[in-house]
C-alpha cells in the first residue's frame, strides 16, 4: 500500500462517511502528509502498514524539532489516530500502531473575549453610508448574538431564518443542523440588511438563497469577515487581536457569566462534548466574588 492511495482513500472516507467539511479534510490531510514526510525521510522508507508504535513515537519527536506547538502536536497526533482507525476499519493493517500512542499534555488556553461596551464600539464604527455599511452591522450583530462560527455565518440562508419566532437554523460540523435563538437586534439589523440594501445586489446564479452577499452577488468569503473585524478593531484602537471567533467566545461568556445553564450554551454553539463548553466557565474573580456576596446567606 502506498501513501499517496491511502491518503486518498482517508479523504474519502472522511468526506463521504464522516460528513467532514472540505477545510477540515484539507486539515486531517496536511497531518497525514507530515507522517509521509518523516516516513519519505527515514533510511528504510516506510509504508503505512509497516509503521509501528516506535516510528510514530519518533514521529513526535521530529514534529517536536520542526518547532510545531504542543497544541498543534496534539492536533497532528488526532489526525494519524484517525487514519489508522480507518486503515484498520478497512482491512488495510491488522492492528493500530497509535493505538498507544500518547499526545502531549496541553494547557488549555482560555479565549481572549471582548467586554459589551467593546462590541458596541466595534458596530458603532461601521460606516452605515457606505453600501456595505448595513450588512457589515448585520455580520457583527448575528455573530455576536447566535454565537455562530465564521464558516456558519457565511453560508447562513435566507431559508433558514425564522425571525418571526426569533429562530434560525445553522448548519455547523458534521454538517449537523441545529436550531439557534437570535436577538432583537440582531434580527433588526437583519431585516435593514434583506429588504432594504440586498434586494439592490445583482445575484448570481445558485446564490439566491445566501444571506450574506458580496458586491458581484456571490457568498462572502471567511477571509472577507476576518479582514472587516481586523479593519474595525484598528479603526476604534483596539489593542486585543481578535477574530469572528472572538465574538462566538464573547457570546459563550456573556451567557455563562448571565448564568446561563451550560448544556444550553452547549447546545447553542453546537458542541458535541460540554467538556469543550466548560472553558467558558472562566469568569473573572470580580464576577465570582460579586456572586458570593449577592447570594451567599453567609455573606
Amino acid at each position: 500500500m502506498d501513501w499517496r492511495s491511502a491518503i486518498k482513500g482517508f479523504q474519502a472516507y472522511l468526506k463521504l462517511e464522516k460528513s467532514l467539511s472540505p477545510n477540515s479534510i484539507e486539515a486531517y490531510s496536511r497531518d497525514i502528509d507530515k507522517l509521509y514526510q518523516f516516513a519519505e525521510s527515514r533510511h528504510v522508507k516506510l509504508r503505512p502498514e509497516t509503521v509501528t508504535l516506535t516510528d510514530l513515537r519518533d514521529f513526535i519527536v521530529w514534529v517536536i524539532e520542526l518547532g510545531m506547538m504542543p497544541a498543534s502536536q496534539s492536533r497532528i497526533l488526532s489526525g494519524i489516530k484517525s487514519f489508522y482507525k480507518y486503515l484498520l476499519m478497512e482491512d488495510l493493517i491488522q492492528s493500530d500502531p497509535s493505538e498507544l500512542l500518547e499526545a502531549p499534555k496541553i494547557q488549555r488556553k482560555l479565549p481572549d473575549t471582548l467586554s459589551y461596551e467593546d462590541i458596541n464600539r466595534l458596530i458603532a464604527a461601521i460606516d452605515l453610508s457606505r453600501p456595505d455599511g448595513q450588512r457589515n452591522k448585520a455580520i457583527l450583530e448575528v455573530l455576536y448574538g447566535s454565537g455562530l462560527r465564521v464558516s456558519e455565518l457565511t453560508e447562513l440562508k435566507l431559508s433558514n431564518l425564522y425571525l418571526d419566532i426569533e429562530f434560525i437554523k445553522v448548519t455547523g460540523k458534521g454538517s449537523k443542523e441545529r436550531l439557534v435563538p437570535i436577538g432583537g437586534e440582531a434580527i433588526k439589523a437583519l431585516k435593514l440588511w434583506i429588504e432594504h440594501s440586498r434586494v439592490h445586489t445583482p445575484i448570481k446564479k445558485g446564490e439566491e438563497d445566501m444571506v450574506f452577499l458580496n458586491q458581484r452577488g456571490r457568498r462572502l468569503s471567511r477571509v472577507y469577515i476576518f479582514m472587516l473585524i481586523k479593519q474595525l478593531a484598528e479603526t476604534i484602537g483596539l489593542k486585543k487581536t481578535i477574530s469572528p471567533h472572538t465574538f462566538r467566545h464573547s457570546f459563550a461568556t456573556h451567557l455563562v457569566e448571565g448564568g446561563a445553564d451550560l448544556r444550553a450554551v452547549q447546545e447553542m454553539l453546537g458542541h458535541e462534548s460540554i467538556t469543550t463548553t466548560e472553558i467558558y466557565t472562566h469568569l473573572d474573580r470580580e464576577f465570582l466574588k460579586g456572586t458570593i456576596i449577592q447570594f451567599h446567606p453567609r455573606s
